[in-house]
Order: C-alpha cells, then structure tokens, then sequence
C-alpha cells in the first residue's frame, strides 16, 4: 500500500498562538509554509525576530516558515490552506481570500466556536463565501504552549471527503502530534464549540470552591448536554465522546492554560464579563459561543442544557452563580442520558 500524500507548500490564515503552532508543525514536517497575519506590521515584526513573540514568545522559528500579509502572495502555490481564525472574524478574513485561493483548493479549519447571529459553524462560514470546496475540520484536546515545545498532543481531522481527511492527517503527523480521522467534521466543530460553554461552567465551580465533587458533575452532565444537542442537529453522538468532545472537555476544564475556564473562574469570584472582556487580548470563544447558542437560529428543537442555560444567564444576564447553582442542584428529577440514546 503506498503511503498518503502530505502536502508541499502549505498557508496558515492567522497569526495567533495556535495558528503559529500550527504553522510550526508543518514547517517541522519538511512542508514549506507561510503564516499569514492581517496585520502587516506583525508579518513584518515576525520575520525579522523569527518567532511571534506577541502570541507564542520564546519559539524559535524554521527556515522554511515564512511570514506575510498579502493574501495573494501567500496562497500562490498552497496545496493545503489552514484557517485558524476566531470564529467571529472568519468571515471578514475570507473575503480577503476570496479571489487569492484557487477555485480547487480545499480548506482546512481549526477554529472553535458559533458565529453569534447565523449560528454557523466556521467550516460553514468558509463554504459560504468560499465556495463549495473541500473543508477539514482539525480539532480536539490542544494547548499551544504545549504543542508548540513538542509535548505529545492528539487532534481529530474531521470531513465527509475521507481522502482529504487522511490527506490532513498525513500532513500533520509528527512522533509528538498524531492526528486520527472521522467523517463526522460537523459533529467535530459543535463538539469543539459547545465544550467552551461547559468550561466556563466549570471555571464557575473553581471560583466559588465548590470542589472536586461538583466539578466533575460539570464535566459528565454537561458532555451529555453537549452530545444531546449535537445529535438534535444531525451529529453523531460518538463524535461527542472522542478527541473533538471528551477529550477537549477534560483539557479545558481543568488546564490553567485555559481561557474559557479562567473567565469562569473570575465569574465565579465576583468580576463581570465586561471588566474580564476589557482586560483580555486573546479570545475566550466560550463567551461568544453561549451567545450564539441562545440566539433565534441555534436551539430550534429547544434540546435541554440546563448547565448552557446558567452560564448564559449569569454571563448576559447578571444572574448570580451561587444562585445558578442552586437552580440546577434542585431542578426536578431525571435519568441520566435522557434525550440521548432513547
């Protein structure tokens, strides 16, 4: 059997600490690579230091990654394109790309979240403006502080093309980096969304010192929310509890490297959102995902997920969370997976 093609020149879309960590495993896998920024500038700073000391200081970078700000210029030749855009800004950034990518090319996405008022996803957002192509969802359990120093990680590469799936996966396999596949890339992106909600929940739990106890009552209650839900729209409830679902869960629930839980954990301490949105310079996607996930286009069948429904009060709605807590721990009796496999 031969071996799957990797790719040769690839182009990552964005600048911050897990595009440029992404960018860096490819250049490490031998694929000559260009990381784009919107900002020229930054393009600029970054070639000159060889490292994005703005977003992921301290990583040296490889001769074959190159920096730029010109859409055109950086797409010209790519056979694998990568979008690792906040997903509230995936679709001003396409229309950048618009006439740059070549009509063939398909996209690979590792962004996570909702677009707050279409409720679409970012593969969705892309094939909108894009045009219907190819697109990857590359997504799981990652820390690019971690990644980024060659820590072992795993990811999922996600789409109904299971060529080009296989096709990520050999491009990104690396001793310290292993990627699996699945065709399920939609239920892949919901899960990689809806785990932001959860952790935020649980950073809630770390705030008010609630312990261990309850904590994990966050985790295992809210991956079956987050699985009911997505298989309400069309996903496959597996996918909720692999790499995409269980596995990204557990890492941004407890890691001190998340944001999403840091932000909880403040809630749960007294700030407001504003005061912590004010202060942050790098996106807390959980934020704009509760949202997004109570908007008029996203819970259609109005699926249960009473722990999505306390953040999002208390996170836009000024709800106490000692008083959302108190809200679940006393709502009325039910089985465990209801809504799930029945």
């Amino acid at each position: 059997m031969s071996a799957t093609p990797r790719a040769e020149r690839a182009l990552v879309i964005g600048d911050g600490s897990w595009g440029t960590t992404l960018a860096l495993r490819l250049a490490k896998n031998g694929i000559d690579t260009t990381l784009w920024s919107a900002f020229p500038e930054q393009a600029a700073k970054m070639g000159r230091a060889r490292s994005n000391e703005k977003f992921l200081p301290g990583v040296a970078f490889p001769e074959n990654l190159r920096t730029s700000a010109d859409p055109f210029a950086a797409a010209d030749g790519a056979d694998l394109v990568v979008s690792v855009v906040p997903t509230q800004y995936v679709a001003q950034v396409a229309l950048k790309f618009e006439d740059a990518l070549k009509g063939s090319t398909p996209l690979v996405t590792a962004s996570k979240g909702l677009e707050i008022d279409t409720f679409r996803t970012p593969s969705q957002i892309l094939g909108r403006i894009l045009g219907d192509r190819a697109v990857c969802v590359l997504t799981g359990p990652r820390h690019a502080e971690e990644v980024a120093h060659d820590l072992p990680a795993s990811l999922v590469a996600g789409c109904e093309d299971e060529e080009y799936a296989r096709f990520v996966q050999s491009s990104f396999n690396a001793d310290t980096f292993r990627v699996y596949t699945t065709s399920d890339g939609y239920g892949a992106e919901l899960a990689a969304a809806l785990k932001n909600v959860i952790a935020i929940a649980a950073g809630i739990c770390d705030g008010l010192e609630l312990g261990d106890n309850a904590k994990s009552a966050v985790l295992t209650r809210g991956i079956v929310e987050m699985a009911r839900f997505g298989r309400a729209r069309g996903a496959d409830v597996q996918t909720f509890f692999g790499l995409a679902g269980l596995g990204d869960l557990v890492t941004t629930c407890t890691s001190r490297h998340s944001r999403n839980r840091s932000v909880g954990e403040a809630v749960g301490r007294g700030r407001t959102l504003r005061e912590l949105l004010d202060e942050m310079h790098m996106v807390a996607e959980g934020v704009w995902t509760t949202k997004a996930l109570f908007g008029p286009e996203a819970n259609e069948d109005r699926v249960s997920m009473p722990i999505a429904e306390q953040v999002h009060a208390v996170l836009f709605e000024n709800k106490d969370p000692r008083e959302a807590v108190d809200d679940l721990m006393t709502r009325e009796a039910a089985g465990e997976m209801d809504g799930l496999f029945d």
